[in-house]
């Protein structure tokens, strides 16, 4: 199934070269692929993956492990930021 992987701020440095303008990167994945999968097979600290959104819908902590992904799906993570 194909899934868009998003990824923002400091985390984007974990992306192809190519795919940091757009902050996107395209991926096959088997059907049942888990949230919590994608982080691990993207090499993604878990520390850092603090807001994560399927869809623009909200993928709390707890859930990550659960929660299987669909075709099509837009998985987008950002990293704690701090403001000031």
């Amino acid at each position: 199934m194909q899934v868009t992987l998003k990824l923002y701020a400091s985390l984007a440095d974990h992306l192809p070269a190519e795919a940091r303008l757009t902050h996107r990167l395209p991926l096959d994945l088997p059907a049942g692929t888990t949230v919590a999968e994608v982080i691990a097979q993207q090499n993604l600290p878990p520390k850092l993956c603090h807001l994560v959104l399927v869809n623009g819908f909200y993928v709390a902590p707890a859930e990550r492990v659960s929660h299987a992904l669909q075709p099509d799906d837009e998985l987008a993570i950002w990293p704690p930021i701090a403001g000031g």
